[in-house]
């Protein structure tokens, strides 16, 4: 009975909400339209909004193990703002980007939208949140290459007869072919679709090619990288930045607008910004072998962690999502109470896997796995689905077994499902500090809500790594 009135008033609360939000039009509804275009009222009553960004060394890649971004803090802080979760896709082609948001599978596309060529009718732009223009990417030391001469470029007239490379598709094309009609030169524009941008500065950098264009903001990032790279000649004029949203979300569009204006004068944007733009270390970052954009690593323990995935028949990126949660991947760490290693194992738990706090790390990954596989045998045995499975395991390596047990004993006695996660055993894991003194808890007190995110940001996580961590 508690449980169902604490979701009427949860309902209720909800509901007054969204009919009262400012940018809900009289029109909006909360049925999904048949090409599953949604607006912000549908994106309120799912609690969640999908959106799709490129990975790139500033927009979206993970380091040490760790998603990170400006488009990807930019999601989260809009995400926050509206109060539901961030779904992100990664995808570097803008063309499939479009289609994604023409066909209703994204809300919104955050990347540099002036770097998509195309045709605009299917959505609009949002309130522009930042400024670029185009710069070329040029070699210092020309003296060094006979076939051009020893002068930098320092106007885009210059450019005449030149080959310069460009990011496929991107707002580049368009700039240097204005350039080159308006001022009758020959410019031959090459469009550059094997990698990302600082592809283009490496080969311009090694000498195989000549010169390129990117957008200001990334040469921001690239300069401090190269010593023998020249970005400071001006091709084209300044350019909005912004987010793309369907047309048949104009709700959504309003309400992100309303949020952009006042966003980009504060001091969470700012710091987003600073973070990646005027940051020194980011040079330190791109570096790093930690830094996976496209390649890279997790972890110096990637291949023992692919290798021990295999017994439990798991993704190995799950795996090692589990092990960042416990210690990103820093075998010698130890919490408060007591658990340590990079499976942050308690001391009874690894007395019984025979291991101690001097075990070596290879040793400590392989007892984990064995306890993992053991927690879902005993998964298996209660009857738990398969496509349940894997949350009920998350949450007993955190929590216990026995908290589990509890917690489906009580989605038994409430009318819940015991074989499901998500608002059923979750809400009781999540909530366990209000039932703990039921007649049908035999395991005690537990933060539950602790485990219950857990749980979350396992999943979120992994996410992240299928998007940018190939097999």
């Amino acid at each position: 009975m508690l449980v169902f009135i604490l979701n009427r008033v949860r309902y209720f609360v909800f509901f007054v909400f969204i009919f009262l939000f400012a940018c809900v039009s009289k029109d909006s509804s909360i049925i999904k339209v048949k090409d599953k275009s949604r607006d912000l009222a549908q994106i309120l009553t799912a609690g969640k909004i999908v959106a799709v960004t490129d990975f790139t060394s500033t927009n979206y890649f993970i380091y040490k193990g760790e998603p990170m971004g400006y488009q990807y803090d930019m999601l989260v802080a809009l995400a926050t703002e509206l109060g539901v979760k961030l779904e992100l896709i990664a995808e570097n082609d803008p063309d499939e980007a479009m289609k994604m948001l023409k066909r209703g599978e994204v809300d919104i596309i955050a990347t540099n939208l002036l770097g998509i060529a195309g045709n605009y009718k299917n959505f609009e732009f949002t309130e522009p949140y930042l400024q670029t223009h185009q710069v070329l990417v040029q070699r210092k030391n020309f003296n060094q290459n006979a076939l051009i001469g020893n002068d930098l470029v320092r106007n885009q007239v210059s450019l005449a007869n030149k080959i310069v490379y460009v990011k496929a598709k991107s707002s580049a094309v368009a700039v240097l072919k204005n350039i080159s009609i308006e001022n009758k030169i020959p410019i031959t524009i090459k469009e550059y679709s094997d990698g990302l941008t600082e592809g283009l500065v490496d080969l311009v950098s090694s000498g195989k090619i000549d010169f390129a264009v990117c957008d200001e903001i990334a040469a921001k990032v690239e300069a401090p990288l190269y010593s023998n790279i020249n970005f400071e000649t001006i091709i084209g004029s300044n350019q909005n930045v912004a987010w793309a949203i369907g047309k048949k979300s104009p709700d959504l569009r309003c309400k992100v607008n309303q949020w952009l204006k006042t966003f980009v004068k504060g001091l969470g944007y700012a710091n987003i910004y600073n973070k990646y733009y005027d940051n020194p270390y980011m040079a330190i970052m791109i570096k790093s072998e930690y830094f996976y954009t496209t390649k890279g690593k997790l972890s110096v323990f990637d291949e023992q962690i692919k290798l021990e995935s295999t017994l439990i028949k798991w993704d190995w990126r799950l795996l090692a999502s589990l092990i960042y949660q416990e210690s990103k991947f820093n075998p010698y760490v130890k919490s408060e109470s007591g658990a340590y290693g990079l499976m942050q194992f308690m001391p009874i738990t690894a007395e019984y896997f025979g291991i101690d706090q001097e075990a070596s790390p290879s040793l400590q990954l392989r007892m984990g796995v064995r306890y993992l596989k053991m927690l879902e045998k005993n998964m298996e045995d209660i009857r738990i689905p398969e496509k349940e499975r894997l949350k009920f395991v998350l949450a007993a390596y955190n929590a216990g077994y026995g908290h589990i047990i509890d917690a489906r004993n009580l989605a038994k006695k409430y009318g819940k499902d015991p074989n499901v996660w998500d608002n059923n055993v979750g809400f009781f894991i999540q909530n366990k500090v209000d039932f703990y003194n039921d007649s049908v808890v035999r395991y005690g007190y537990l933060r539950g809500a602790e485990t219950y995110r857990y749980v979350s940001e396992i999943l979120e996580r992994y996410d992240h790594y299928k998007n940018i961590i190939r097999q």
